[in-house]
């Protein structure tokens, strides 16, 4: 069942949400929520809507979702190159492929847009939650364009709070949200 459907159209990032939730059951919650945070695609936007499932308070699942969607950022601003690189030239042919896939994926026409306008491009990007964005793709668009770490970095914070704010709107009840938020 899709809570945000106006949102997340096919509910997918919801759907892996709930299901992630269910699987890391044992676990306690914050450490669900954390590690929610940390995979790719479902990043904050999971964390938190896995957290308003858990029922969470918002306070707690805010600095439990950035800290996750935060630590993997710089590994991959510092050594996706070169991980790109090494799969490339793998024997290994899906990985050469994946490796090549993801390259054009990160550097195609979104990326283009965020060279042009670097900061402001980066924090929007990594700060609107939709699907195919967020801190791992905004790290990696800017590693592989070469945009210096001093407008990168934040730019994906920035972008990571805007997320945020974007969606404890929506996974906490609308207008309560913001106040409480303040």
């Amino acid at each position: 069942m899709t809570l945000f459907p106006f949102l997340f159209a096919s509910g997918g990032t919801e759907a892996l949400a709930e299901k992630l939730t269910s699987m890391l059951g044992g676990l306690p919650p914050l450490a669900i929520i954390f590690i929610i945070s940390m995979i790719p695609i479902l990043e904050l936007r999971g964390g938190l809507i896995a957290a308003a499932l858990l029922g969470i308070p918002m306070w707690t699942a805010i600095g439990f979702c950035i800290l996750g969607n935060i630590l993997p950022i710089p590994f991959i601003l510092l050594f996706i190159e070169k991980l790109l690189v090494w799969m490339e030239n793998c024997k290994i042919g899906f990985l050469r492929k994946f490796a090549l896939w993801l390259k054009a994926r990160a550097t195609g026409p979104k990326a283009q847009t965020i060279r042009k306008y670097e900061f402001i491009g980066l924090m929007l990007f990594v700060g609107i939650p939709l699907p195919g964005t967020g801190a791992w793709t905004g790290s990696m668009i800017a590693a592989l364009l070469h945009i210096s770490r001093k407008k990168s970095v934040p730019a994906i914070f920035l972008g990571l709070i805007m997320a945020t704010v974007i969606m404890c709107i929506i996974s906490y009840g609308g207008l309560s949200a913001i106040i409480n938020l303040f």
